[in-house]
């Protein structure tokens, strides 16, 4: 086989009704439903090239190559869909991001979720996007659902796929991301769910009650309801942190700007604008508003944050020469 190319684009997403914690089953399953919005505003651009002269694959992350754990998630994706190609030819895949990586902003998702969608295209494979998904969600659960845009859920089945649920264009909503570092988180979500699950003690009460939440954040999604979304957002984010937070030993992702940026939307509530938060793996926070609030929101944001942007529900993973 020649050498073939192609890449892709993907936005991450933000999980409305969190999952946090795996099933002991093989293939990276969820323990808990999720469902998501996919963001526009931030993407992730991977270009995959395979070629009979590498020897080995390779992997570079803005700029730098990068070995260890990220590359072994990488080829181990590339594998799989080189059986599917029944090739064995190695990979050279460069992937930069627009946004902070791997600080909470969910650039595992779309980084997997546009390896999944560019190595797909480049090994002439004909993959649907519920395939695809599951291909995505074996590298990263979160990926599964950046397959796809707008509103998206996520099941707990064997081989789970995530599904769209509404369109971008289903509702004017927009998230206000308020970024309150650059760096890294200290301790990876992999790691963190691990260690939740085997040493927290409210983790099976948090696998429990998660699944309510979820219908009520479908349900509230559907009905364009924001006031019922925000409740049952804010209540699975620091249900999930909380559950964290007790971990042995604990795991704290919040800074000191994360709670002040709590209160201030909670100020903002207060004030008679729509206005809720939610706070993936990682200390950033990030608020759900009307769109005729979302610059008003923003601007009392923007003092506590180092970078803020206000997305609205974006597309799904795409190569670069499918409309977007």
């Amino acid at each position: 086989m020649s050498a073939r190319s192609s890449t892709s684009v993907a936005s991450p997403n933000i999980a409305l009704a969190k999952y946090w914690g795996k099933r002991g089953v093989p293939g990276n399953v969820p323990a808990t439903p999720s469902v998501s919005i996919t963001l526009s505003g931030l993407t992730t651009r991977t270009s995959v090239t395979f070629d009979d002269d590498l020897e080995h694959d390779v992997f570079v992350l803005g700029g730098n190559e990068t070995k260890g754990t990220p590359l072994e998630r990488v080829t181990k994706l590339l594998d799989e869909l080189r059986a599917h190609a029944e090739t064995r030819a190695r990979a050279r895949v460069v992937s930069d991001n627009d946004f902070p990586t791997a600080s909470g902003l969910a650039s595992s998702a779309s980084g997997f979720a546009a390896l999944a969608r560019a190595a797909t295209k480049a090994l002439g494979l004909s993959l649907d996007d519920v395939a695809l998904s599951r291909v995505a969600r074996r590298a990263s659960a979160s990926a599964a659902r950046s397959i796809f845009g707008g509103f998206v859920g996520l099941g707990t089945e064997d081989d789970a796929a995530a599904m769209p649920l509404a369109s971008s264009s289903h509702w004017e909503l927009r998230v206000v991301v308020a970024a309150v570092t650059t760096s890294a988180k200290p301790i990876s979500s992999t790691t963190a769910m691990e260690r939740t699950r085997t040493s927290s003690p409210y983790y099976e009460a948090w696998v429990a009650d998660a699944p309510e939440l979820a219908r009520e954040v479908r349900e509230a999604v559907l009905a364009r309801d924001l006031e019922r979304l925000g409740v049952a957002a804010e209540a699975s984010a620091l249900r999930m942190h909380a559950c964290a937070l007790a971990a042995g030993p604990g795991i704290v992702y919040w800074t000191g700007r994360t709670l002040e940026l709590i209160e201030t939307v909670r100020s903002l509530r207060k004030e008679g604008i729509a206005a809720y938060f939610t706070i993936d793996a990682g200390p950033h926070v990030k608020v759900l508003c009307d769109a005729r609030d979302a610059e008003t929101v923003e601007l009392k944001l923007r003092p506590l944050a180092v970078r803020t942007i206000i997305t609205r529900p974006g597309e799904g993973a795409r190569t670069m020469d499918e409309p977007s």
